[in-house]
């Protein structure tokens, strides 16, 4: 079985900062973990890709075409198609590009997929579900992790347009899913403090905060609690914050992905072997 998290979320959320420190992490921890760039219009990461779709195709090949002649937000869409249509490229960088099951990859084989920052492409549009059915088809067990930045989550109206972009694309996805709040190192002191609100978060506040005092608020007040009591009475949206200047920050979120993606709960059981006294000794001769 061979493990990944496909790393979504809007442009500027820190998607790729987190690869790069996720993948240092399991460096200092004796642990292998690659990163694959999926991103065709990336300038510049602090990891070595193990892929990268640049090889393939360029944002710019897209806008600069004379027959295209694409947009960023068109050229984007036209790449991750285009990938999907190669789909035999990204498979022989992945699995070596045989036709049959993987018997011969390595054990958790673990790889994050550094993604586009077009959030339409997991909200809504369909190339995101295509890839995690390609890779689950290459033996891939799949987890997709959310990135937000926290520093725009320090109210309640960001919170909620923030957990509603997370419904979304946990609705069109459909896997086992993580909301990560990003760039918590960012943030001030009294920042933080507020951020905390927002983890474990009473809705009923939070509308009170979102309907009182404004003509919109007012207007919309039935809608607005109704999407709070939607998100409070199914605990559909829990975020986890991430510091990634706190070693036990990163630490804890992989175990939790580690976790929803059951990887090592295949490995062997190390049992170690202890030697029997012998007869003769006396197991009071220490005391």
């Amino acid at each position: 079985m061979r493990f990944a998290q496909i790393v979504v979320g809007p442009a500027g959320s820190g998607k790729s900062t987190y690869c790069s420190y996720m993948q240092q992490h399991a460096m200092d921890s004796k642990r292998n973990i690659q990163v694959v760039n999926l991103d065709p219009a990336a300038e510049h990461f602090n990891y070595t890709p193990l892929t990268d779709i640049r090889e393939l195709i360029h944002l710019d090949d897209a806008m600069e075409d004379e027959e295209l002649h694409y947009g960023p937000n068109g050229g984007l869409i036209f790449c991750l198609e285009f990938l999907i249509e190669n789909q035999d490229w990204l498979k022989a960088q992945l699995c070596g590009g045989e036709d049959e099951l993987m018997l011969g990859e390595p054990d958790d084989d673990y790889i994050l997929f550094d993604m586009p920052g077009q959030i339409e492409l997991f909200t809504h549009l369909k190339m995101g579900k295509q890839l995690v059915q390609l890779l689950e088809s290459w033996n891939f067990r799949t987890c997709v992790v959310f990135c937000l930045d926290s520093q725009f989550m320090v109210d309640g109206a960001k919170f909620i347009s923030g957990t509603m972009a997370a419904l979304s694309v946990m609705a069109n996805m459909e896997q086992p899913h993580v909301n990560v709040l990003t760039k918590v190192d960012l943030l001030s002191v009294e920042a933080r403090k507020q951020l905390e609100l927002y983890l474990e978060p009473d809705t009923h506040n939070l509308m009170g905060e979102l309907t009182i005092g404004t003509a919109f608020g007012e207007k919309y007040r039935k809608l607005t609690e109704a999407i709070g009591s939607l998100i409070e009475d199914f605990s559909l949206v829990r975020f986890f914050p991430l510091n990634v200047d706190d070693e036990e920050s990163v630490g804890d979120l992989l175990l939790q992905i580690d976790s929803i993606l059951q990887y090592g709960e295949d490995a062997d059981v190390q049992v170690r072997d202890f030697d029997e006294p012998e007869e003769n000794e006396d197991p009071n001769a220490d005391m």
